[in-house]
């Protein structure tokens, strides 16, 4: 049995041309070597497995290549090529920083850099993960780094530069490798599949090249274990299902649930998705990155910033055109907040459910139609009707939104004389619904009375706001308004809580419809403060005159 080769290493580029996803990097090289301008040291940074050890693999081959082509690519005919594609070349010595990151070795490799090549122009050092270097195997290299002999070239890679001294940063070339693009990465999967005989299904070839998030070694790992599962037949299915992916399906179902206020739906589901062995977190994340989406399909302009197949992004413009925008931004603050608490909760099923349940009350559900033969009862006996809720007017229950009102209130301050709101509220509606009573005048002293009994009966309920009524004195205005003048902000934000209310006992107790409250801060203007010993001994003996006998009985001088 002949040995198996992964993907990564037996399509590894050999040549500039078939790198992907970096040509910001290849073009560059090249256009050095055309030039004739090579510097002494290079930096390759960039996430794991996006080409930088084989971009410095063929940058060293091309260097040393007796015959480049017209556009600078090694010949792979000559000598140099041939020992190379051998890993046989005596001039490309390769080393890895992480086991060999102490200052001996650094020390081995400087005293191997000034022996010249015994063929070709240049020695070439491709040093890997160089991060992993000490601090004393960087000051070792530093000297030869800067200025090395004219027939060595050096090619550091690493995935963490920030861990790299500055000074070694300073004399080397940097080049950052990008992530490469899932389009990039599923085209060369395409590509690769076609050279094997797999039959693939585009939408599974970018599930794996999404998955791999910009590495194309990690996306040809996958693409192989993929293969082998399904012997030669990729779909879409086998791919989610052993990549443990969700499906997309799932979440535009449960936008539309939402959308739909279906709780039970969404519950089941959910339920379904945890049986399938995905963790709460996993699920809550790619549920805001599909509100994410759904908020960037709103624009077509904006579609491509979606990293999804052509299929898929259709129904996202879809759903996003169904769904208000409001919504989605709610719906993926919900959904953040949740990942973010995910970490913490100790019940995390129902932190998930809870939050799943606030999207789907955030839809506003249509009122219920009325009923036909109500509605024809309603039309032939209006007379009848008209008379029968008139006189049941005092005893009719409160609608839905009163009773939503007077709970709001009350969770902050129930005024005393509210004793009963049913009947409280059917008297109001009665008086708001005469539109034909004349509007009568404030009577300041039956004001005075109604505002020292509330304040007695407030006393007893609330001291918060008893302490802040009894600190002020009302101002009567005139047409009907009273203004309350406050020292302080506090004070006046713990009146404005339970104004409406104490607005309302008025308006019952005193049968003036008309009638307000104004509420303002006092003047801010403040006095002169002493600062002196002799201004703060008068200012206080102007309070307290018997400063005066005791600082003579003490015989007390002042510190001037």
């Amino acid at each position: 049995m002949d040995n198996y080769i992964v993907s990564a290493r037996k399509y590894r580029p050999t040549d500039f041309h078939s790198v992907v996803g970096q040509s910001h990097i290849t073009t560059t090289l090249q256009n050095a070597l055309k030039n004739n301008q090579l510097a002494q040291a290079f930096l390759f940074c960039g996430p794991r497995g996006v080409g930088k050890t084989t971009c410095a693999r063929i940058l060293a081959k091309t260097i040393n290549c007796q015959h480049p082509t017209a556009d600078y690519e090694a010949c792979n005919e000559c000598e140099s090529c041939q020992s190379f594609n051998r890993s046989a070349s005596f001039n490309i010595i390769e080393l890895d920083a992480a086991s060999h990151n102490s200052v001996d070795d650094i020390r081995e490799l400087v005293k191997e850099v000034y022996i010249p090549p015994h063929e070709g122009k240049y020695k070439i050092y491709i040093i890997d993960e160089v991060h992993m270097l000490t601090i004393a195997a960087f000051n070792a290299f530093l000297k030869t780094l800067e200025e090395p002999p004219a027939y060595a070239k050096f090619i550091l890679a690493t995935t963490e530069k920030h861990k790299i001294m500055p000074t070694i940063l300073s004399r080397c070339q940097i080049f950052d490798f990008h992530r490469i693009k899932p389009d990039d990465i599923a085209s060369h999967l395409q590509y690769i599949a076609e050279k094997e005989g797999v039959n693939a299904e585009k939408e599974a070839l970018d599930v794996i090249a999404q998955k791999a998030d910009g590495g194309l070694r990690d996306a040809l790992s996958m693409f192989d274990q993929m293969v082998s599962f399904t012997q030669g037949n990729l779909t879409y299915q086998a791919a989610i299902e052993n990549l443990n992916i969700l499906d997309y399906d799932y979440y535009f179902k449960f936008v539309d649930s939402f959308l739909a206020g279906d709780i039970s739906n969404v519950l089941l589901m959910y339920n379904e998705i945890l049986q399938k062995g995905f963790e709460g977190n996993h699920f809550i994340n790619g549920l805001a990155n599909h509100f994410r989406n759904l908020l960037v399909s709103k624009d077509v302009s904006t579609l491509d910033l979606l990293e999804v197949s052509d299929s898929i992004k259709e129904k996202y413009l879809r759903q996003a055109q169904s769904s208000p925008n409001g919504f989605i931004l709610k719906c993926l603050g919900i959904a953040n907040a949740c990942a973010i608490e995910y970490k913490d909760t100790s019940n995390k099923r129902l932190c998930v459910e809870l939050n799943l349940l606030r999207m789907a009350s955030l839809a506003n559900k249509p009122s219920p139609a009325p009923n036909p033969v109500s509605a024809a009862a309603s039309q032939t006996n209006n007379a009848q009707a008209e008379e029968k809720k008139k006189e049941l007017a005092d005893n009719e229950p409160p609608k839905e939104e009163e009773q939503k009102v007077d709970l709001k209130i009350n969770t902050s301050f129930r005024s005393p004389l509210s004793v009963n709101p049913t009947q409280t509220l059917a008297i109001e509606n009665k008086k708001r619904s005469d539109e034909t009573e004349i509007a009568k005048n404030l009577d300041w002293d039956g004001f005075n009375v109604v505002w020292k009994d509330l304040l007695a009966q407030i006393k007893e309920t609330n001291a918060n706001i008893f302490f802040v009524l009894s600190n002020i004195e009302p101002i009567n205005n005139g047409n009907n308004t009273i203004t309350m003048m406050f020292n302080d902000t506090h004070m006046r934000e713990e009146f404005i809580k339970v104004k409406q209310e104490i607005v309302k006992t008025i308006r019952d107790k005193t049968e003036v419809k008309n009638f307000n409250i104004i509420d303002r801060l006092k003047s801010t203007e403040t006095e002169a403060k002493p600062y002196q010993p002799i201004d703060k001994y008068n200012y206080l003996a102007e309070k307290a005159p018997a400063l005066h006998k005791l600082r003579a009985f003490f015989d007390a001088g002042i510190d001037y």
